[in-house]
């Protein structure tokens, strides 16, 4: 079964202590600046990571990443109890064209890849992982951040043009070389 953005399916999430890492102040958030230069997917993946324990306390290590030509109203899926996020890789191209800086283009990447991994965490449900995903963006970049705004917004409404994006049926996969590098590269070269 997959687990795709914008889908449905049962919740399950993990609960973050009272004392968690999610009550701390935004603005000591130590990764937020990366977003903001050219970015490789690794880097805005520890981005990611980062942020989800610092918001939640919670973490999955050994993920990896595959691109995709899916359908454009799909942003990413990943396979329930799987090692693998599959990334849209026409709408990143897309996105990539039209984005007006890095940190537009980045923000765009951490949106889904934080969706997706929240998956991996064990939220399931849709509307429950689109809450957390804002809750987690917002906790560590603050309120009015790029990244929060489509957090907590809809892509394909805020960027129209990714309706048009190259799609495709997923046949083909592409895995990202060099991916969640922070917790794989004691083992994976």
């Amino acid at each position: 079964m997959m687990s795709p953005l914008f889908l449905s399916g049962p919740a399950h999430p993990p609960r973050a202590s009272p004392g968690s890492p999610a009550t701390r102040a935004a603005s000591a958030f130590p990764l937020a600046g990366v977003l903001d230069a050219p970015a490789d997917f690794d880097a805005v993946f520890r981005v990611v990571h980062g942020a989800v324990r610092y918001a939640l306390g919670i973490e999955r290590p050994g993920l990896g990443l595959g691109l995709a030509n899916l359908p454009p109203q799909l942003g990413a899926y990943w396979q329930v109890t799987g090692n693998l996020i599959v990334l849209n890789e026409g709408l990143v191209d897309a996105m990539r064209a039209h984005a007006r800086s890095p940190l537009e283009l980045n923000s765009f990447v951490y949106v889904i890849l934080a969706h997706e991994y929240l998956h991996a965490l064990g939220y399931l449900d849709e509307r429950a992982v689109r809450e957390v995903t804002a809750r987690v963006t917002r906790t560590a970049f603050g309120p009015d951040h790029p990244t929060t705004k489509m957090a907590e917004g809809d892509l394909w409404q805020m960027f129209p043009f990714l309706a048009y994006a190259r799609g495709g049926d997923g046949q083909r996969l592409k895995v990202v070389t060099r991916f969640d590098l922070a917790t794989t590269n004691q083992y994976i070269r």
